[in-house]
């Protein structure tokens, strides 16, 4: 088990590159061009999701067994702990993230530059009203929180703003703080988060250009893959961390994994990679600290290891195809 955890380190640093794309539009000017259904379903693309689908189907097999383990034991007593500042965490977090985007320009993503007075005021005021310690100022912010991404949703478009539908989920959590639906907000924000994870990992397959423009201007390691077929595999492990995240599986330590991915891409691309993660990062470390016990995950529908086996197997298979079609359809 101690191998199992060192391997899963290595391929953390090795899946450095492959995330760094997460927001291919942040870092490249090339106008985007939509590949055919034909090459996207390359038999590299179907063998890779055939891949996907087993290994993930195998984790319902060995994450029990994990668990089992003497210092995971440890670990999950300790950060059990730490989960009544989870709302503090994503309250004051989501202040601070507002702070860094609001300083440079910008709300929720690098790409969308605010010039509007009466936003920046706005964005202001919900920043003070989130750092203030009392539920009913965190409700009032999250509210004005919700109608400016409204207000960047009707000038960007809906489908645009499916890249950024965690905020949603994030919005969701603080306004039913101190309610009767308070239990619901974190896997609210489990299930936004991951689908948008995957709507991001979309976007590389139908518009392949813009990624490719990175690998070769930004120098993004291969690891002797051909880029094509590199940018396939990103893809792949970046809609596959969403999946995770959406059935609850690995959810600690996936979270602890890919948050060290996303600090090391900054080294990369510097500001611009901390003014559009910052939030995911604090959103991934509350992953971390709650794991999923708040959480009952569609996997727990099944009892025996053979029924989970093949759920997800085949869940997988089906929400990536639905994801892709649903996508290349309105691209």
């Amino acid at each position: 088990m101690k191998k199992f955890y060192q391997l899963l380190l290595i391929l953390g640093l090795v899946m450095t590159p492959f995330l760094t794309q997460a927001h291919v539009k942040w870092f490249t000017t090339v106008t985007p061009q939509k590949e055919t259904i034909e090459h996207i379903l390359s038999p590299e693309f179907m063998g890779l999701a055939l891949l996907a689908a087993i290994v993930l189907a195998a984790l319902t097999l060995i994450i029990p067994r994990m668990t089992e383990w003497g210092p995971v034991k440890k670990m999950e007593d300790r950060l059990s702990s730490l989960r009544k500042y989870s709302r503090h965490l994503l309250k004051y977090g989501t202040a601070v993230a507002l702070m860094i985007q609001i300083t440079n320009g910008t709300l929720f993503a690098p790409e969308f530059h605010i010039h509007n007075t009466l936003v920046v005021v706005l964005t202001w005021v919900v920043i003070g009203l989130l750092l203030i310690p009392h539920h009913i100022a965190t409700k009032l912010g999250s509210a004005i929180l919700l109608g400016l991404f409204i207000y960047v949703t009707i000038d960007q478009g809906v489908f645009h703003m499916l890249d950024y539908g965690f905020y949603v989920a994030i919005i969701g959590v603080l306004l039913v703080g101190h309610t009767r639906l308070e239990h619901i907000g974190f896997p609210f924000l489990y299930l936004g988060t991951g689908l948008s994870l995957c709507w991001v990992a979309v976007e590389k397959w139908v518009y392949p250009g813009m990624a490719l423009d990175i690998i070769a201007n930004h120098h993004v390691p291969t690891f002797g893959f051909e880029p094509a077929l590199f940018l396939v595999m990103a893809a792949f492990i970046e809609f596959v961390v969403g999946y995770l995240l959406v059935v609850g599986i690995l959810n600690r330590v996936l979270g602890f994994v890919v948050t060290c991915i996303f600090i090391l891409t900054t080294m990369l691309f510097g500001m611009t990679e901390v003014v559009g993660h910052f939030m995911i990062h604090i959103v991934l470390i509350i992953f971390i600290i709650e794991g999923v016990s708040f959480y009952n995950p569609p996997i727990k529908m099944h009892k025996t290891k053979l029924d989970q086996f093949i759920f997800v197997f085949l869940n997988f298979i089906f929400v990536l195809a639905t994801f892709l079609l649903i996508y290349y359809r309105f691209a």
